[in-house]
């Protein structure tokens, strides 16, 4: 899958596509460098799975839950997380296995306890406004 975002104001068409693109998925793992939109993306996402709350990068709680149509949605930033045993200890491996989505942003620490059907997701600057999203 390949979507490219030409501009902030195009992100809405852009989740809904990556929403009807990965129905039936729920562990997503995004990949990007700073910047590249991997929160700005995951708030549209949330948006468009019906998630009326603010959505923030949870960068200092590591994990924010969000209410949906659907159920429960988790968000995850692994940024600051030192080792593999501290997000084990946190029960965030478990998040994985609950059926909810699970939005990891930076999963790098993570990659060995994800489920082998995680989708791996790359947002790439293509310039200053667009981005490709590819999984």
């Amino acid at each position: 899958m390949e979507i490219v975002v030409p501009s902030l104001e195009e992100i809405n068409t852009a989740a809904r596509q990556f929403v009807a693109e990965t129905e039936g998925r729920t562990v997503f793992a995004f990949y990007g460098r700073m910047g590249a939109g991997k929160t700005t993306f995951i708030k549209a996402v949330c948006a468009e799975l019906g998630v009326a709350e603010q959505v923030t990068s949870p960068t200092f709680a590591i994990i924010n839950e969000y209410s949906s149509p659907r159920g429960s949605i988790y968000h995850f930033d692994c940024y600051r997380l030192k080792s593999l045993a501290e997000f084990l200890d946190i029960g965030g491996e478990e998040y994985f296995y609950s059926g909810a989505p699970c939005f990891i942003e930076w999963p790098e620490l993570v990659e060995p306890v994800l489920p082998a059907d995680a989708l791996r997701v790359n947002i790439e600057e293509l310039s200053d406004r667009a981005r490709l999203i590819r999984a």
